[in-house]
């Protein structure tokens, strides 16, 4: 019986691509389609549809008008089974799937933040959004449905599932690299990225996402000068002249390295003190990536990154509205530099993922 599998648009690097590439692995024989495709050289085999071919592809805003009659353009009637995997509005093919009879399936890596979680997305504090968001939000519970089965990234996340939609979920944690940090960090540098590492400090605090304020890379910063260390950040982005600015106000040794290569970034981890990731995410891949690599973490107390951090035993989570509750949770966190490493997080690998999500589809 025919499978399909479905994503809204695949941009080149993030955490709901990785989940999209680690279902296809899982499901080979599967059709795949997307919104668009920005990475057609990373997903040779996914079709898109026709806002792919239009202008509209370079504005999110601009093409969510559309979004839905171009989700309604891919063919689920022509499949037993749709897997779809969704950070926005991508579960209505699962949706349709049910209405057709046949088999759904969602991957939920958060119903549309910025529509149910606006104090968690800077695009729902706009006075456009909010005031379009009962209305997007009526039309999105009604494409919901308790015969599709849903399945969360996080515990965070079903939650808010629940919440939004009013549907139970099963949680199934996003995949980690972790054995290809294995077999990366087994390998040399290429002569441009060992000419990147060839300028960091030792016993540095690392800071990694883009620069823009609700990621706290701020907090990177003060965390690296209460610990007397040098700091090392990875990521670009529009507050990255404020961070220079704070690292230099405070007499910090900082190092911006821009955006990075995957091998530099699991050396950037390797080379670390300390990682320290506190937004309040969904989930969280990348400090799994930095104990993976060996290095120690500090997150967020809220949010979902702590739900993986701390089945590990190599992290600390702390309430970062109190700057010395971080501090010291940052001096916890470096004390259990030992438990870090590929074994404390393989439970998370991509293998354990295709296992756990072929598992949920095929008992179904």
């Amino acid at each position: 019986m025919a499978t399909l599998i479905t994503h809204e648009w695949l941009a080149k690097a993030g955490g709901s691509e990785n989940v999209f590439e680690q279902m296809g692995r899982a499901f080979p024989y599967a059709d795949q389609y997307c919104l668009w495709n920005e990475d057609p050289d990373r997903f040779p085999a996914t079709r898109d549809t026709w806002i792919g071919r239009t202008p509209l592809r370079k504005s999110k805003p601009m093409a969510l008008p559309f979004l839905r009659s171009a989700l309604r353009s891919i063919p689920v009637e022509d499949y037993a089974t749709v897997v779809a995997s969704s950070h926005a509005f991508g579960h209505y093919n699962a949706y349709r799937a049910v209405q057709n009879g046949a088999r759904g399936f969602s991957y939920v890596h958060s119903p549309a933040r910025y529509v149910w979680a606006p104090e968690h997305d800077v695009r729902g504090q706009s006075r456009a959004v909010r005031s379009l968001a009962p209305a997007m939000r009526w039309l999105d519970k009604r494409t919901t449905s308790d015969r599709v089965e849903y399945a969360a990234n996080s515990e965070f996340v079903r939650r808010r599932i629940h919440d939004a939609w009013g549907v139970d979920s099963r949680v199934i944690y996003p995949p980690v690299a972790v054995e290809e940090i294995t077999a990366a960090l087994a390998e040399p540098l290429d002569e441009g990225d060992a000419a990147v590492a060839a300028t960091l400090p030792s016993d540095y605090v690392l800071g990694a996402s883009r620069l823009i304020g609700y990621k706290r890379v701020d907090q990177v910063i003060e965390v690296a000068d209460a610990l007397g260390r040098p700091v090392v950040i990875a990521g670009d982005g529009p507050e990255k002249s404020a961070l220079e600015h704070l690292a230099d106000k405070l007499g910090v040794h900082a190092v911006f390295v821009g955006r990075v290569s995957d091998r530099l970034l699991y050396e950037l981890y390797r080379r670390a003190a300390l990682f320290v990731f506190l937004p309040i995410e969904d989930f969280g891949i990348m400090p799994l990536e930095a104990i993976a690599a060996g290095v120690p973490v500090l997150v967020n107390s809220v949010g979902g990154a702590w739900e993986g951090v701390g089945q590990t035993g190599a992290g600390w989570a702390v309430d970062t509205s109190d700057m010395s509750s971080v501090v010291a949770g940052a001096r916890q966190a470096l004390r259990v530099k030992s438990a870090a490493g590929p074994a404390a997080v393989s439970q998370f690998s991509n293998s354990s993922f295709r296992a756990a999500l072929t598992g949920w589809i095929h008992n179904a």
